[in-house]
């Protein structure tokens, strides 16, 4: 697994390593966590907001059967290249499109859920978003929608982010730390409720997430993530120098989290569910 995590930086573009070594890992098992929570069943018709790679659709394909229909939408057309290749396999077909979550190319009332994994936080005006979402909806229709809780609660993300901005410059890590610009639980509701929803529940879920070390966790964020981006213009051996220091950073303050099996630390999400 190591050997694979030196090789993670040089194999295909970012979607498709996201999708091998983070969908499994880390975006997967929260998929299956919200499909499950808010409820979906055979012939369902779902809705899967700014989808990545897909794996939420995926997972909601399974559950609806022949007689359901599900949809992907992402603003990335890179990501949604990754959805489709993956979507062959799937027994009832996904209809992806390429589109802004705050203009839903679809009619209102078309599904009977909808569901939004650990993106909200990035829209730049999540009101009007969920709105949209909420017009997608059947007037009896449910939403879901995961966001990542502070940062401070998150040790892999806080320990990463704090070496980034020690060893590659002051906001080097803006990018990690805007995955938790959405923890507040209150505020989180207080969304919800401004586009219009009912029954707002927003609960705290803890997941341990595994990777087979430290090094294979900071490896493939700064592969498959955005991070890849501050390292694009060095060198490779300025490249791996300051990948080196990064590790050893982060493996010093994930100490209590390695374990014979790798590194195993917890994850927390908010997750709100709603009617329209």
């Amino acid at each position: 697994m190591i050997g694979d995590a030196e090789r993670w930086q040089l194999e295909g573009d970012a979607p498709e390593l996201y999708e091998r070594y983070l969908v499994p890992a880390v975006t997967l098992p929260w998929a299956v966590d919200l499909v499950e929570r808010v409820g979906v069943r055979r012939g369902d018709r779902v809705l899967d907001v700014a989808c990545g790679t897909g794996v939420v659709a995926r997972v909601a394909a399974a559950r609806v059967g022949e007689g359901g229909h599900v949809a992907g939408l992402d603003v990335n057309g890179g990501m949604l290249a990754v959805a489709r290749s993956q979507a062959l396999a799937c027994a009832v077909s996904i209809e992806w499109y390429e589109g802004s979550a705050l203009a839903l190319p679809f009619e209102d009332g078309e599904f009977g859920v909808v569901l939004s994994q650990l993106g909200l936080q990035f829209f730049t005006n999540r009101t009007a978003a969920l709105r949209e979402m909420r017009r997608a909806l059947t007037p009896v229709g449910r939403v879901g929608v995961s966001v990542y809780s502070a940062i401070e609660r998150n040790p892999a993300t806080h320990a990463l982010s704090d070496a980034l901005d020690r060893h590659l410059g002051r906001g080097a890590s803006h990018v990690k730390r805007s995955e938790h610009a959405l923890a507040d639980v209150e505020e989180l509701h207080g969304l919800f409720a401004d586009a219009g929803f009912a029954d707002i529940r927003v609960e705290t879920v803890v997941r341990i997430v595994r990777f087979a070390s430290v090094a294979a966790y900071v490896r493939v964020q700064f592969a498959a993530t955005p991070l890849a981006a501050l390292l694009a213009d060095r060198d490779p051996a300025a490249r791996e120098r300051l990948v080196a220091l990064v590790i050893a950073d982060v493996s010093a303050r994930l100490a209590p989290y390695v374990h014979e099996g790798g590194l195993a630390f917890p994850q927390e999400v908010r997750i709100a569910r709603a009617t329209a």
